[in-house]
Order: C-alpha cells, then sequence, then structure tokens
C-alpha cells in the first residue's frame, strides 16, 4: 500500500490522505481535489460549513505509511528538504485544544508555547456565502496573534486553523 497526502504548502500540514494499493496516486494536485479541497465542520441544526483549501495552494507527496494520517490527517506535517522537495517521513505535530476565539473584530490565534522563530499562521472562517481567508504570523517569543475581521456577534462559524508546528484544527466556534 502506497500512502499519499495533499499538503498546505505554506505550513506543511496535511489536510488529506490516500491510501492506495497497485497504483501511484497522480502527482498534481489538482488531479487529486479539482480546484479545491473542501474541509467540512457542523454548525448544528443540519447546517454544515465548507471552508475550501484552493489547490494552489496544496501540493501532494508520496510518503511512508503513517496510519494515523488516514485518521487525524490535521495531526501530521510535512517537512521539506533544502532542495524543496519532501521528505518521505511525516512529521507529529503538538496538540492543542484551546486557543482559538472569534470575537466581533477577529480572531485570536493562541499557542501553548511561544517559538524563537515567528509562527506563521492561516485561518479560514466560513461566512454564509463566502469563506474568509487570513495569514499573519505569532511574532517570535509570543504565543499569540490576532487577525481583523468583521463578524456578528453570537453567529457561529467553521474555522480552521493551521499553524506551524501545531496540529490542524477544524471546528465550530460561536463569535463572543
Amino acid at each position: 500500500m502506497a500512502l499519499s497526502v495533499v499538503y498546505a504548502s505554506d505550513t506543511g500540514h496535511v489536510v488529506g490522505a490516500l491510501a492506495l494499493t497497485g497504483a501511484d496516486a497522480p502527482a498534481d494536485v489538482a488531479s487529486l481535489v479539482g480546484r479545491a479541497l473542501p474541509l467540512r465542520v457542523s454548525l448544528g441544526e443540519g447546517r454544515m460549513a465548507t471552508l475550501p483549501l484552493n489547490a494552489r495552494d496544496l501540493d501532494v507527496a508520496a510518503v511512508d505509511d503513517e496510519p494515523g494520517a488516514l485518521a487525524q490527517p490535521l495531526a501530521h506535517g510535512v517537512e521539506l528538504t533544502p532542495e524543496g522537495k519532501p521528505k518521505p517521513g511525516l512529521v507529529r505535530l503538538a496538540s492543542w485544544t484551546d486557543g482559538i476565539a472569534l470575537a466581533t473584530d477577529g480572531v485570536t490565534v493562541t499557542v501553548k508555547v511561544a517559538s524563537a522563530r515567528a509562527t506563521p499562521v492561516v485561518v479560514l472562517v466560513s461566512d454564509e456565502q463566502d469563506t474568509h481567508v487570513l495569514t499573519g504570523e505569532i511574532p517570535a517569543q509570543q504565543t499569540q496573534v490576532k487577525l481583523p475581521l468583521t463578524l456578528v456577534a453570537g453567529s457561529a462559524h467553521g474555522v480552521l486553523v493551521l499553524a506551524v508546528g501545531w496540529a490542524g484544527r477544524l471546528e465550530r466556534l460561536g463569535v463572543t
């Protein structure tokens, strides 16, 4: 069995995994996901938020067998060689359970431990008809970044957070 993963080019997060028997996965990400890879999260009451990751922001890699990547892709990452090629082994990313807050004026992302280097962050927030894509970074030696976005108090949104070095988070959050 061969394992292939689709990953976010900017952060290295695995966002999808595919195990094939007897065939190689296409090397072109668009052949696997089309124009975008939709990640979905329930908003309750039969409503679903779809957070599409654009194919131009994704890449594909053949990697060593890692069964955990099929069950929890966002908990794994792809590391690149100095030449920019994916390494065959996936990295298990640090887990975190709190640290994402939606407010009427933006999204705050707080990680558990500060890094010596800036930590790039990509956040997708669903809205009724659009998906807002926010990018920023947690400054070196700090644990938090606030990304500006206007939201309605009491509303519910699907949120995807990809912070380099930390497991990706896909969940439903309310605006406080």
